[in-house]
Parts: C-alpha cells; sequence; structure tokens
C-alpha cells in the first residue's frame, strides 16, 4: 500500500494490485459436485415458485 499526499493536504491511499493469473479448469470430482450443487439449487428454485403459486 502506498499513500501519496497532495498539495491540498489530503492523502490518497492506493492498494497494492496483485498479479493476475489464470483460473485452472475444475477437476471432474469438482464438476460433480457443481453439478448437484446446481440440481439442489434449480429444486429449491423451482419448489418456490410452485408453494408461491399455490399459496396466492
Amino acid at each position: 500500500m502506498y499513500t501519496i499526499q497532495l498539495d491540498n493536504g489530503l492523502t490518497n491511499t492506493y492498494a497494492v494490485e496483485t498479479k493476475p493469473y489464470y483460473a485452472e479448469f475444475p477437476a471432474p470430482y469438482q464438476q460433480r459436485r457443481y453439478l448437484i450443487q446446481g440440481a439442489i439449487a434449480a429444486f429449491f428454485v423451482t419448489s418456490l415458485v410452485i408453494v408461491s403459486t399455490v399459496i396466492r
């Protein structure tokens, strides 16, 4: 982190930027876990929509 003081007395503080890097492709077990999480989330949202239309 570095700081610059302007002529009028204000102080600007800048964060240190990290170096960019490429993401790695997920492993097969991670892909499977993402698929299961997506299915559970889709089921949850679908059930919420169905319950909200039945109650209405």
